[in-house]
């Protein structure tokens, strides 16, 4: 269980999967997010809407999309 104080050092706590998505697609593009994790919802006719729906089933997936999120606003790239 995660305390208050946790939460609130958590980059990504108050943050929905979609705006997450979002950003990382409007950095790198369907083709850039593809080659950072290769996973059909990127790389086969992409959307946010596919891309959200694959990811809410798939936590090994999920984590690595907020991964490279965490990696964007730590370095920019």
């Amino acid at each position: 269980m995660t305390t208050h104080s946790e939460q609130r050092n958590n980059p990504l706590h108050g943050l929905t999967l979609e705006a997450i998505v979002t950003a990382l697609f409007d950095h790198y593009g369907w083709d850039g997010l593809a080659e950072r994790i290769p996973v059909n919802c990127f790389m086969n006719d992409p959307s946010i809407k596919s891309s959200l729906k694959f990811l809410r089933k798939t936590p090994w997936a999920r984590e690595k999309v907020e991964r490279l999120y965490l990696s964007l606003l730590e370095n920019g790239t």
